[in-house]
């Protein structure tokens, strides 16, 4: 008997998944304007300190003038962020 009382809740389950799903969809329209953003490098990396060097080249640049679409995330904003005054940064 106590197997039936834990497959009562299991269609419970069903329900409470509804809620999330009416949730996220109101949040993937405000979020669906910028998808990806196109960073450019425009200072050259040499005079830059080890950790700013390592963040262009995790960003996809190694040199001036090198672009690298990446999503709009913030684990990509926060990178960037390190190495403003290195980058150009447009939203697609």
């Amino acid at each position: 008997m106590s197997d039936a009382t834990t497959n009562q809740p299991s269609g419970g389950e069903g329900s409470a998944s509804d809620e999330p799903h009416v949730g996220g969809d109101s949040e993937r329209s405000e979020r669906s304007k910028p998808t990806s953003i196109t960073v450019t490098q425009t200072r050259s990396g040499i005079g830059a300190k080890p950790k700013q060097r390592g963040t262009l080249r995790a960003l996809g640049l190694g040199r001036i003038g090198k672009s690298n679409t990446l999503p709009d995330r913030p684990e990509i904003r926060g990178m960037v962020a390190k190495v403003p005054h290195l980058v150009k940064v447009e939203e697609v």
